[in-house]
Parts: C-alpha cells; sequence; structure tokens
C-alpha cells in the first residue's frame, strides 16, 4: 500500500462506544483514530476536514442518522470507505447500506476479533486496489468477496460461476430475505437495480443451489416464475 497508515474517523454518538471503537481500531496494525463524531452532521464536517481514508459508522444517532450519513457521503462522492457498526440488525437497513457501499457491516454488541477481521479485509483490498495494475476475473471476485465474514463471502457466494459477482448475489440475497412474498425477475431486478436478463442470471443459479425456491404462479396470460428466499415460511 502506498499509504502505510489507514487513518479512521468515527462516527458515533455513544461515548463509551467510541472508546471501545478507539481502542480496537488502533489495536490493529497500521490504522489509526484521526478523529471522531458523534452524530452524522458533525461526521460529514470531519469528513471533510480530516480526508480519513476510512469511516467507521453507527445509524442510530442524533441530528443525522447512519442512512442518510452515508447518503450524503456517496452524494457528494467523498472518497472515503465505510465500514458500519450499529445494533441495526433489519435486513432493509442492512441491504440500504450495502447498496451505498459500506464494505462491511458489523452488529452490536461485537467482539474485538471481529473488527480486526473487517479491517484486516480491508486493508488487503485496499493495497490490491491501489496497485497500478489490470486484475483478471478470479483476482477480482477475491477481493470482492474478502475473507471470511465479509458480505458478500460464504457458502453461497464460495463457487460462482463466471460473470456473477458476490457483492451483487448478496444484494439480490438481502432483497428476497427482506420480502415475504415471490418475486419475478423483474421485480428483483428493479428492487436491487439491475438489468432483469442479469436477475435472472443470479436467480436461475440461486435456484440451482438451493437458496431460493421458484414457484410458477398463474395468472392472466402466460404464468411467471417467481421466487421466495428458501428460508421463508
Amino acid at each position: 500500500m502506498s499509504k502505510l497508515t489507514v487513518d479512521v474517523l468515527l462516527i458515533e454518538d455513544d461515548p463509551m462506544v467510541q472508546e471501545v471503537n478507539r481502542q480496537f481500531v488502533e489495536k490493529v496494525d497500521g490504522f489509526r483514530v484521526v478523529g471522531v463524531a458523534s452524530t452524522g452532521a458533525e461526521g460529514l464536517a470531519k469528513i471533510k476536514e480530516l480526508r480519513p481514508d476510512l469511516v467507521i459508522l453507527d445509524i442510530f444517532m442524533p441530528t443525522l442518522d447512519g442512512i442518510e450519513t452515508l447518503t450524503r457521503i456517496r452524494r457528494e462522492q467523498q472518497p472515503v470507505d465505510v465500514i458500519v457498526i450499529s445494533a441495526a440488525n433489519d435486513l432493509r437497513t442492512i441491504q440500504r447500506m450495502l447498496q451505498n457501499g459500506a464494505v462491511d457491516y458489523i452488529m452490536k454488541p461485537f467482539k474485538f476479533e471481529r473488527v480486526k477481521q473487517a479491517l484486516d479485509n480491508y486493508r488487503i483490498m485496499r493495497a490490491r486496489l491501489e496497485e497500478n495494475r489490470s486484475v483478471s476475473q478470479a483476482e477480482l471476485d477475491e477481493m470482492l468477496r474478502g475473507g471470511p465474514g465479509r458480505p458478500g463471502k460464504d457458502v453461497a457466494t464460495a463457487d460462482l460461476p463466471k460473470g456473477l459477482q458476490a457483492v451483487t448475489l448478496k444484494q439480490i440475497m438481502l432483497h428476497l430475505m427482506s420480502r415475504a412474498e415471490p418475486l419475478s425477475a423483474e421485480e428483483v431486478a428493479e428492487g436491487v437495480g439491475i438489468a432483469r436478463v442479469t436477475a435472472r442470471r443470479y436467480l436461475d443459479f440461486m435456484e440451482k443451489s438451493g437458496q431460493v425456491r421458484m414457484d410458477l404462479q398463474y395468472g392472466v396470460g402466460r404464468p411467471v416464475n417467481k421466487y421466495v428466499w428458501s428460508g421463508a415460511k
């Protein structure tokens, strides 16, 4: 990596959690906390002032919550990566944060080992992205999947066919898991923000690997294939 130390900004309203986050981050080689903010609005100002490499972001905060904070970070095209550490465990919130580019999501309460894992994975990904060279599809897939515990790396994404990306697969999983009713490929495509033909490729793979169930639903006109997460009741 061209930069030896990763500068981290903590955006967290709870002083006790702030201190835990600070201690955990600074226990990992190559990371230092350069600032702390107690609200999303303060965090946005400090991103512009301090120019950190990485933000560790809470969701439940006064003034500006983490969802809106991350939305504004992306809207303003701030060149900073984000790891979420939050008590929020509902799939819709997790999906929104991942769709807005969070590179990892850690749920409270958490242990140092999980934070270290996230930071180590981030450091590896960042170092590879900073290499000024071309990459193969296999290398890109490895970078996107990261190590164990990262979003996009689990049994479901361990052996993706050529052309399928773990990040997109994870977004489709979260979208299906957040909906009780079966969805068509077109509805999945609209919900995730991809082309219908692309959604169908992922859904076909997920159906063959047992991650989703496919039901043929009849109505007016031709029957439609609908997909539901295999864990849904």
